[in-house]
């Protein structure tokens, strides 16, 4: 792994499907705070209870003009099934995965052994430049009103 993006730079634009199969791209959420939720693998615990406390939230986000993005190595058909047992309806689940982990690796939070990303929360402001960054060990579940106060904050 390299080090993890930093504050204040310009976060690099991807195009990756969501659990739907439909294309986003970061470049089309221009003028919206962006949440990237990194986390190792689909189907783990943690994981999960991570990408449910964003859906939990999402009124909240919506009301800060913020779209939070659950992301990792998963395919898009293990996303959608995922999403369906976890009850994730709402909020987006992205496929990082090809090229394996681009996205996780172009931000500097792939870990090349494992295969996976770290479990990492990344804040992208409306113009699209990286405001906060923060890696977990990959058993910790992030807080996600830390992280919701964060983004009051961009």
């Amino acid at each position: 792994m390299s080090d993890p993006i930093k504050v204040g730079v310009h976060a690099a634009d991807f195009t990756l499907k969501d659990q739907h199969g439909k294309v986003l791209k970061l470049s089309d959420l221009k003028g919206k705070r962006v949440v990237l939720s990194f986390h190792p693998l689909a189907f783990t615990r943690v994981c999960t209870y991570q990408m449910q406390d964003l859906e939990a939230h999402k009124g909240d986000f919506d009301g800060l003009n913020a779209v939070a993005l659950g992301m990792s190595v998963d395919t898009h058909p293990s996303k959608h099934a995922w999403a369906k047992e976890i009850g994730v309806k709402e909020t987006l689940l992205l496929s990082d995965f090809w090229p394996h982990g681009a996205v996780a690796n172009a931000y500097g939070i792939f870990r090349e052994v494992e295969g996976f990303s770290e479990r990492a929360t990344i804040l992208i402001d409306p113009e699209g430049v990286a405001r906060w960054v923060k890696v977990y060990p990959i058993p910790e579940r992030p807080d996600i009103n830390e992280i919701i106060r964060e983004v009051e904050k961009i």
